[in-house]
């Protein structure tokens, strides 16, 4: 059973959703961010760069969301075409998210709540760049249905993961009809669902039977 080392996350939720969707059997195994657990030395034996997520299958140790995604992908033969311009342009999205999404959403929500003091220069700067992301994914979304086109991918659980913890960096899909629609289709997917209860429970695990 694959192992995944992970928390409530905007990177970590990838990858039960990737697995829900894949009907791949996986164990959920909780590291803290909020207590440090990811600097333990417990967890840095698997992941140097001490961050989640992690996936352990069959020994074979894999870090880094996107790179998680296309692995899976890939052992199933799922969610990922497998030759030609519309596997481009899933990889398109992927490093897309990994270059311009995933650094100015996380840099904007760190500015705004995490930063030891008010960094008002650097808060507008990665809030601005977000804003015109989700902008140009509104524009993309107005003539496709997901993000690389007319079928649902890893493209599009990438993107989501930020999406869906969108608050941390004061972000929202007010008038942006396209991306809105996008998002309420993807969370309304069963599997979406289930993986992301599997993991808030990994924040406040449910009380154990009497």
């Amino acid at each position: 059973m694959i192992e995944v080392h992970a928390f409530a996350t905007p990177n970590s939720v990838k990858v039960p959703i990737a697995l829900e969707e894949l009907g791949l059997p996986y164990e959920l195994k909780a590291v803290n961010v909020r207590k440090g657990e990811q600097k333990e030395e417990a967890f840095v034996t698997l992941n140097s760069n001490g961050k989640v997520p992690v996936v352990v299958d069959d020994g074979f140790v894999l870090t880094e969301s996107a790179a998680i995604l296309v692995y899976l992908a890939e052992k199933t033969g799922k969610l990922l075409p497998t030759e030609g311009a519309a596997r481009a342009r899933v990889f398109e999205q992927l490093f897309f998210h990994a270059s311009a999404l995933s650094p100015a959403f996380g840099n904007a929500g760190f500015f705004k709540r995490s930063s030891p003091e008010p960094q008002p220069i650097a808060e507008a700067r990665f809030t601005t760049e977000a804003e015109r992301i989700l902008g140009l994914l509104d524009t993309k979304l107005a003539d496709q249905a997901f993000m690389a086109g007319e079928a649902f991918t890893i493209a599009d659980i990438a993107h989501f993961g930020w999406l869906w913890r969108r608050q941390f960096p004061g972000l929202t899909l007010d008038g942006r009809s396209n991306i809105s629609r996008w998002y309420e289709t993807v969370a309304a997917r069963p599997a979406v669902q289930r993986a992301i209860t599997r993991v808030e429970a990994l924040v406040e695990p449910p009380a154990s039977a009497a």
